[in-house]
């Protein structure tokens, strides 16, 4: 009985605070919460695992971290989009038809996806500039850069940003939450990699926790982590059986060989340096 008075004190402490939750009104309000509500007392950043003020930004040296061509940016903390802006934007129209800053002024949608705190973590400066909207892949180009001792390489030939092994549970649970609550795309491939990536790196005490505060915070939690399921097929159609195109090789706008294939390129593998303009239409000399 002592137990169960405990328990229900417990709840009844919560109960206020999951009736007045709600999202973020916008990107910089979710910064602030994030911040003040979610990593009030983290220290670490999420790829390298570095200590971190937010205010006087990254110890770079704590984590052996090595500065690729930015030590401004690398010597601050970002917030970054696990799922990118671009990937929640361009199914929109607004992104089409203005980028980021139209979809923000006209579109609520887009506004809740930015703000979502299941989708923002802390990072370095660089690392989030450098990664932008490239697809999560496991990189093999000789120009694949390792940040020092930071187990996460980028490679610009590839387009492709290869994570360390210990957060890549955590980035294919949010990618199904980001899918099922807003329609973002996964192609077949990058599926099967986040199902492999989810069995390989378990849900975590501090991915639980992460959760249970975003939970109180803005009233919803991820399923994949409180429930720790990890579908066996994604719940929205991605590339067909029938498909006669593939992800792999990645291929450059001179290389397709119509508008449908790049089109498919960009929406389905997620290759975005077919877009340099970010208006949503790959490869413009062929898709006009």
């Amino acid at each position: 009985m002592r137990l169960l008075a405990i328990a229900m004190t417990n709840l009844l402490a919560v109960l206020p605070t999951m009736a007045a939750a709600e999202f973020p009104s916008s990107f910089s309000a979710a910064k602030r919460l994030a911040e003040q509500e979610i990593y009030y007392d983290q220290d670490l950043t999420f790829y390298c695992q570095c200590n971190f003020d937010v205010e006087e930004g990254p110890e770079l040296a704590s984590c052996g971290y090595e500065v690729r061509k930015q030590p401004k940016r690398a010597n601050r903390i970002e917030w970054e989009h696990i799922v990118p802006a671009f990937d929640l934007g361009r199914q929109f129209r607004c992104w089409q038809e203005g980028g980021r800053d139209n979809c923000r002024s006209t579109n609520p949608t887009f506004r809740r996806a930015e703000a979502d705190l299941h989708n923002l973590v802390p990072t370095i400066g660089e690392v989030n500039g450098d990664r932008s909207n490239m697809r999560y892949g496991m990189v093999a180009g000789l120009d694949a850069y390792q940040y020092g001792q930071c187990q996460a390489q980028v490679s610009f030939e590839e387009d492709a940003f290869e994570p360390p092994a210990r957060v890549r549970g955590d980035i294919a649970r949010t990618y199904w939450y980001m899918r099922d609550v807003y329609n973002v795309r996964i192609s077949r491939q990058q599926q099967q990699l986040f199902t492999a990536w989810a069995n390989m790196d378990p849900v975590d005490s501090w991915e639980r926790e992460r959760n249970r505060r975003i939970m109180v915070v803005q009233g919803n939690g991820n399923p994949y982590v409180s429930d720790d399921s990890i579908p066996a097929a994604p719940a929205q159609p991605t590339e067909p059986e029938s498909s006669l195109f593939s992800c792999s090789p990645r291929k450059t706008c001179g290389t397709m060989a119509s508008c449908e294939e790049a089109m498919f390129h960009l929406q389905q593998c997620g290759n975005g340096r077919l877009d340099r303009d970010n208006d949503g239409i790959p490869c413009e000399s062929i898709c006009r």
